[in-house]
């Protein structure tokens, strides 16, 4: 058993947390947000992600884990720190560090001899030099100390898997002995352990993230050109897949990616490049098509409806978070095409199954509904905007019946193009073969 301090309750704090108590060590979790805190000791947990609430509760009621706004108290006895907290984009899509350093600060103010302090946000390259330097400036006398960094490649809706059972395990710093010691606490995860230096552990969590941003803009594209020329996407994709230098994974075409993770880090990588002096115009470009899918999916559902002109169309939404099994409306899709819609005159209503509450914080002029059958009533189209599981069982003869035009624009591609038009709809799918064109 180790102790272990997190500081940040954020997605990543609260996961990895709750997975190191799970694998037996004692782990204080820590934040200043005391609401937070005080929700965390009521068993009210600060993030939706599946399994989470049943891993903390376990935990909790093992006395492995605890919560607390102290840093006095977090880092009392820990042996290594977690530093967890958010670096969003900045205005020129740089990752705005002030809660990292904010964090190493305090972290200084209560150090104790041999603390391994583990960079677990993702930072940009150089930020573990940077964080030593803070540490020292802070606090002259803060003796012996080591900077890890020991990025996350945890996927919202399954977090927790990723965690448990992870691809591999990423460790960087220029102290060997506290490489090691990381490393060994991974240990029970029984994963491929990579050991380098800060710099390039950093830089492979930017550069992960950025590859599978490129996969996914590389299909839209392909879905793009499979318009125009009567293929269908999800058949290239799957063929594609088999080669196993390609792999299936990151292929869906659809409406572009969102999240809290790919948008600001392929920024946060671009941004590096140009300070550097380099041009790096494949991470424009992929940016480019993923920031264009959501605008080109608005001109299809207008084409579908026969014009720009959307006033008194009414247009229902399946899905609002940028991916199923998690509420997080961070850069999703949704909220772009939910406004452009209403700037032309449309009425949007919506559902979700977990994340109207925080929707309805940025789209007010949204209607949310209680269920994917109420909001079919009345509608001129339907857009299905993420690929929640119980949308692909949805009773759709109950919908078109419903609705006023069976139209639906499928963002994400769940439904059989043959299979949608005999039960009577017009559909469109993104790359969808002999969308709107006429088969010979």
């Amino acid at each position: 058993m180790k102790n272990i301090c997190v500081v940040g309750v954020g997605y990543v704090g609260i996961i990895t947390a709750a997975c190191f108590a799970d694998l037996g060590n004692k782990v204080v979790a820590l934040d200043i947000d005391e609401e937070k805190v005080a929700g965390l000791k009521e068993g009210k947990m600060p993030i939706y992600e599946p399994g989470l609430k049943e891993l903390v509760d376990r935990n909790v009621l093992a006395n492995r884990i605890e919560f607390t706004s102290s840093y006095e108290e977090g880092l009392k006895d820990a042996e290594f720190v977690f530093i967890a907290v958010g670096t969003p984009s900045g205005v020129d899509g740089e990752a705005d560090l002030q809660y990292v350093a904010a964090s190493a600060r305090s972290i200084a103010d209560h150090i104790k001899e041999g603390l391994i302090i583990i960079n677990k946000s993702t930072v940009p390259v150089g930020t573990g030099d940077w964080v030593a330097d803070i540490v020292r400036e802070q606090n002259p006398e803060a003796g012996d100390f080591a900077v890890v960094s020991c990025p996350e490649f945890l996927r919202e809706g399954s977090a927790i898997g990723d965690f448990m059972q992870p691809h591999r395990i990423v460790v960087g710093s220029l102290d060997e002995e506290a490489a090691e010691k990381v490393a060994r606490l991974h240990l029970p995860l029984r994963a491929p352990i990579v050991v380098t230096d800060l710099r390039t552990a950093e830089m492979i969590k930017y550069a992960s993230n950025a590859f599978l941003a490129t996969k996914i803009s590389f299909i839209n594209e392909i879905a793009n050109i499979c318009e125009d020329l009567g293929a269908d996407v999800m058949e290239v994709s799957n063929g594609m897949g088999f080669d196993a230098r390609i792999g299936q994974s990151f292929l869906n075409a659809g409406i572009g990616y969102g999240g809290s993770c790919f948008p600001k880090d392929v920024k946060a990588l671009a941004y590096m490049a140009e300070k550097s002096g380099r041009h790096p115009q494949l991470l424009h470009s992929v940016m480019d098509i993923n920031s264009d899918r959501r605008v080109m999916a608005v001109e299809q559902v207008k084409s579908m409806l026969g014009g720009d002109d959307l006033k008194g169309k009414v247009i229902g939404m399946l899905g609002l978070s940028f991916k199923p099994n998690t509420d997080d409306m961070r850069d999703a899709p949704s909220v772009t095409m939910a406004n452009l819609l209403l700037e032309a005159g449309a009425v949007v209503k919506a559902f979700d199954p977990i994340a109207m509450e925080e929707a309805a914080k940025l789209l007010p002029a949204v209607e949310m509904v209680d269920s994917p059958y109420t909001m079919a009533e009345g509608c001129d189209l339907l857009m299905v905007n993420t690929e929640w599981n119980e949308f692909r069982q949805l009773d759709l003869k109950r919908i078109h019946k419903s609705m006023k035009t069976p139209l639906l624009f499928d963002g994400r591609n769940i439904y059989d193009p043959k299979k949608m038009k005999q039960l009577g709809f017009t559909y469109r799918g993104v790359g969808r073969g002999y969308n709107g064109r006429k088969q010979q």
